[in-house]
């Protein structure tokens, strides 16, 4: 074997993982959103656990994807360990998958010129014909995302062609056959090869596949394969804890233990049953017989499929090993702590999931926010300095949320590619900034509030009457942006504009009630000054319901979201029936209101 053979072996086994790398990841971003449903809703049984595990496993061509996605959610508190359980044992069964895949080579074609159309040299250079004229001709988002699992596939398969270009010539000179006889008599080394092969390409279908391309050199063995295979499942389970263990939570952190210990007790059974059937004289005719890529992908399924079924009710004993091996955290001293700690770098390779918990914490953000807004005004009606207390204390909390998720944003954003994902990713940037002021106004109300406390004086009736009817109003507009965010409502949406347009009405109004009060003495200048900050509070509380509004209509809206400004500029204008009706209709409320109150 000379340089060239090397570099066409290496070449291969790198377009086989960019391959592989490829399908895995379209597969994931076309189903984030089933998967993400599926673990949160179908784990309440062992069984249904297994079966989603297997399944999804299958799908995604990962099972470091699963267990990873599945430790997050358990960190996430979305489900429990008891329930990921199954989840673990079903994606170790669900990658084998993979290796059914790869069997085509085995296929003999010689007989019909159909079956020719399933070979690996056929279906490698359809795959990417079809791949590319899906990216390249159609140019949908859905022709995209299924071009680029076709493409994943194609050059997966032509990885696998050069791969096993490259060992017929190891095969000519004698390479392999030394090889692979010594680990049929050293089972330690094959053990010790096919860990250390899946911990460095981090995936054990990828490791399989690789031996399914050694296996048409014609000297695998059985013998020389089983331990290799046991080896790769330890491998493959150690990088999974790794990153189970990146940032986790402790139970999070338990999901990649008991993948460990499944599969230390997996290769052990294996190697009992083996040595023993092996010694019974019941593996002699398949000891030293030849074993190709179907026989591997048979026996990687039968031994999967085996101790799934034989270790299964061992999963209570797995689960308080893994509490003994990992410890309790001591408990979370904030009422958010675990909610930001959802915010998980295990989600980056799923979307859906990592935008889940992105808008679970700005929901969460908004509360705060908008609590700190009620009780602010609750101060200026009445002071009261443990509340004033709370809300300094929640605005330092507010900050806390805004800077734990723009970072955490800031990360995923190195994994994004879809355009509707960076869509997505710019509307949660833009929030995280719109909830962070809201709390902003609430504290300058409250410091109002403290300032009018420490001078001993008030506003008189006449202002707080006023302000009981901006109060309202304001409440109305900042429910409705809630909702357009948390439900994605846009109606709710299209409601705000019209409000926040009374509330320039009202403040202008009662600025020269204000001003007015001034003239004749029934305010003073103290007063005076913080009505008119409190005013330019409440104006800018309610542009930043505006914006948020109008970001929820141009994300349901995709033909506005270059044309923001003037969709806001034509409702302003008049040119808008409904909006026109709106306003009028909220003008004569609050405005009545008003008038009532004096």
């Amino acid at each position: 074997m000379n340089l060239f053979n090397l570099i066409t072996l290496l070449g291969g086994l790198a377009m086989f993982l960019y391959g592989m790398r490829i399908m895995g990841d379209g597969l994931k971003e076309s189903s984030s959103g089933t998967l993400k449903k599926a673990l949160e809703h179908l784990t309440n049984t062992p069984l249904k656990a297994f079966l989603l595990g297997l399944v999804m496993t299958a799908v995604i061509q990962s099972s470091t994807a699963t267990i990873v996605i599945t430790s997050g959610l358990v960190g996430a508190g979305i489900i429990s360990l008891r329930q990921s359980l199954g989840i673990v044992v079903g994606a170790n069964v669900g990658t084998t998958v993979t290796g059914q895949i790869i069997r085509l080579l085995d296929l003999d074609a010689s007989g019909t010129s159909f079956l020719q159309f399933f070979r690996p040299s056929t279906l490698a250079p359809l795959a990417l014909i079809v791949g590319i004229v899906l990216i390249m001709a159609l140019k949908t988002e859905s022709s995209r995302k299924v071009g680029q699992i076709v493409i994943g596939f194609g050059i997966l398969f032509s990885g696998l062609l050069n791969m096993t270009g490259a060992v017929s010539v190891l095969t000519e000179n004698g390479v392999v056959e030394q090889l692979f006889s010594r680990l049929g008599k050293d089972p330690v080394l094959g053990y010790l090869i096919g860990a250390g092969v899946s911990f460095v390409l981090q995936s054990s279908s990828a490791t399989i596949g690789i031996l399914q391309a050694f296996s048409t050199s014609g000297r695998l063995t059985f013998s020389a394969i089983y331990a290799v295979l046991m080896g790769i499942y330890l491998g493959d389970c150690v990088t999974t804890a790794i990153v189970c263990n990146i940032g986790a939570r402790p139970d999070a952190k338990r999901v990649g233990i008991v993948n460990i210990l499944f599969n230390l007790s997996k290769t052990a059974a294996i190697l009992i049953a083996v040595t023993v059937v092996h010694r019974l004289g019941l593996l002699d005719s398949l000891w030293d017989r030849v074993i190709y890529s179907g026989g591997i992908a048979n026996t990687n399924t039968l031994f999967n499929l085996s101790c799934a079924i034989l270790l299964f009710p061992l999963l209570p004993f797995y689960e308080k090993q893994s509490r003994r091996l990992v410890k309790d955290e001591p408990a979370a001293t904030g009422k958010y702590d675990e909610l930001l700690d959802a915010l998980s770098p295990v989600f980056f390779n799923t979307p859906a999931l990592a935008f889940g918990r992105c808008h679970e914490a700005l929901d969460a953000m908004y509360d705060v926010a908008y609590s700190n807004i009620k009780r602010a005004f609750e101060v200026l009606f009445s002071y009261d300095e443990k509340k004033e207390a709370q809300i300094r204390e929640d605005e330092d909390l507010v900050d806390k949320m805004a800077d734990r998720i723009s970072n955490y944003l800031v990360q995923f954003s190195a994994h994004i590619t879809a355009p509707n994902h960076l869509e997505i990713m710019n509307h949660y940037h833009s929030l995280v900034t719109e909830f962070e002021r809201l709390s902003d106004h609430a504290l300058n109300i409250a410091e109002c509030a403290q300032a009018l406390y420490d001078n001993q004086t008030s506003f008189s009736e006449a202002a707080l009457s006023e302000l009981t009817v901006l109060r309202k109003l304001l409440g109305t507009i900042l429910d409705l942006a809630i909702r357009s965010f948390r439900n994605r409502d846009i109606n709710a949406a299209r409601r705000i504009e019209p409000l926040e347009e009374v509330v320039d009405d009202m403040i202008n109004s009662l600025q020269n009630n204000h001003l007015e009060r001034l003239r004749n003495g029934a305010c003073s200048i103290l007063a005076g000054t913080e009505f008119l900050n409190l005013l330019s509070d409440a104006e800018r509380i309610s542009d930043i319901c505006s914006n948020i509004g109008v970001a929820a209509i141009a994300r349901a809206m995709p033909q506005l979201r270059h044309q923001v400004h003037d969709y806001v500029s034509r409702l302003h204008s008049g040119r808008d029936e409904e909006f026109n009706r709106e306003y009028q209709e909220a003008h004569d409320k609050y405005f009545g209101m008003l008038r009532l109150e004096r």
